[in-house]
């Protein structure tokens, strides 16, 4: 496996990595790119996401030195090549795709598109209200005004310290300085202090409640709006007028995570998680052909975004074939979605709900797409065509959270998560092209 993941490298255009480095020879040397790549790719094949681990395999293991060619790259630098190449790793996954595609892995004639839904690098424990933000910012600029008071006494505290006023001490440490700043360039740096990350969460509440502010200004508009052109036409308003205007709260309502504020509590079979819903969309072999995460844990409203992103991921991959049917359960369901999708030639089956497996359906749900979508199911072919929906996207979610462990995201926010299960996915396509491979004479 080792020797696969370096000669799929090898194959892989990695000019995106290489770019970010200077040629001049100025700055520290770093480990090369290729390597760090193909180090990071086999670490998540085998299910070794975190720094410190790869570290020390690549000590222990020998088919992590054989990658790092003996090298022992620190967690601190494996790391920030991770977040610092956040954009690049993300991308490998269609490359890996092309890959995939080239030995004929891809056959998109059915595709089933499903969510997972992954814990976050986060505790629910720390979702913090307005007033629990506002409360812990007032308190911590009283504890630092009174710091200050006890530190500087009279004087302002922005003089000089005496060791940068004088100019022959000044030289003396800002040299120590600088070779202490040489000696700790390994360090991993440090994260956003909490003062930082609580304003961030105090704006993102008060951006939510303007949000509402202005929607319920846009709907008062439009109400008084429609009445005028009524009454000039000497018409009646249908309905009863209202009576009060949609009331906005004065603060902002619901609450954010102090340490992922774009992670939401998730709904799973055994509860609520702090987490992102991880979409994925599969081919009869199981080969992942789009991977995203979405904020929140409903997918109506994600199959047609799923299914335009599949169609870009097989053009840039080089693929001839184009999906002709959709697989997904009944959480997709969105009727709006489903006849733009069947007005492209594709063919859709998504249970308009669970009615569809027994009782009678709802009032308003028995006619028209609902009605034909249940027809369709109860024919002998639409029950075996959406028997495949299991065998093509279960197994992914299996492989990727039971077998190689990676049920949670090693890092925080919505752009870094969706990389990492970008890579996630890549090196679930990379397994699958291994093992359809035959080994090299």
């Amino acid at each position: 496996m080792a020797w696969f993941v370096l000669g799929a490298v090898e194959r892989l255009d990695l000019g995106e990595f290489y770019g970010a480095y200077r040629l001049d020879g100025q700055g520290r040397a770093a480990y090369d790119p290729g390597m760090m790549v193909a180090l990071l790719l086999y670490a998540y094949a085998i299910g070794v996401r975190s720094a410190r681990a790869i570290e020390r395999r690549c000590v222990e293991d020998v088919a992590f030195r054989v990658i790092a060619a003996n090298r022992v790259p620190d967690h601190a630098t494996i790391a920030r090549f991770r977040a610092g190449h956040q954009g690049a790793l993300g991308r490998l996954f269609s490359q890996v795709l092309a890959l995939c595609e080239r030995a004929g892995l891809v056959s998109a004639g059915v595709v089933a598109i499903d969510s997972t839904k992954m814990e976050a690098n986060a505790s629910g424990l720390v979702n913090a209200s307005y007033e629990q933000i506002a409360r812990e910012i007032l308190e911590q600029a009283a504890a630092i005004d009174a710091e200050e008071d006890e530190r500087f006494g009279d004087r302002r505290g922005d003089e000089l310290p005496p060791e940068l006023a004088d100019e022959h001490s000044r030289r003396r440490w800002l040299s120590e300085a600088l070779r202490e700043l040489e000696q700790n360039a390994g360090e991993r740096p440090v994260a956003a202090s909490r003062p930082e990350r609580l304003a961030e969460a105090k704006r993102r509440l008060e951006d939510q409640r303007q949000l509402e502010c202005d929607a319920a200004a846009g709907l008062a508009a439009g109400r008084a709006r429609r009445q005028a052109e009524l009454a000039a036409q000497g018409r009646k308003p249908p309905g009863r007028p209202p009576t009060k205007p949609l009331a906005v709260p004065v603060t902002p309502r619901g609450k954010v995570n102090l340490t992922d504020p774009d992670s939401k509590p998730v709904k799973t079979h055994k509860g609520f998680i702090q987490g992102y819903n991880a979409q994925a969309a599969a081919t009869a072999g199981q080969i992942v052909i789009a991977a995203d995460v979405m904020v929140g844990g409903i997918d109506q409203g994600t199959l047609e975004p799923m299914l335009q992103r599949v169609r870009t991921e097989l053009a840039a991959a080089g693929a001839s074939d184009t999906p002709g049917v959709v697989l997904a359960d009944t959480g997709y369901w969105s009727s709006q979605q489903i006849n733009r999708i069947v007005q492209d030639g594709i063919t859709v089956l998504v249970p308009p709900d669970a009615q569809s497996r027994g009782s009678e359906p709802a009032a308003g749900k028995d006619k028209g797409l609902w009605a034909e979508m249940r027809s369709r199911l109860k024919t002998e072919e639409g029950r075996d065509c959406y028997r495949q929906r299991q065998k093509l996207i279960e197994p992914v979610f299996a492989q990727t959270k039971i077998t190689r462990g990676a049920s949670r995201f090693q890092r925080r926010g919505l752009a870094a998560c969706r990389s990492e299960w970008r890579l996630i996915t890549a090196t679930h396509n990379l397994l699958k092209l291994w093992k359809a491979t035959p080994a090299a004479a």
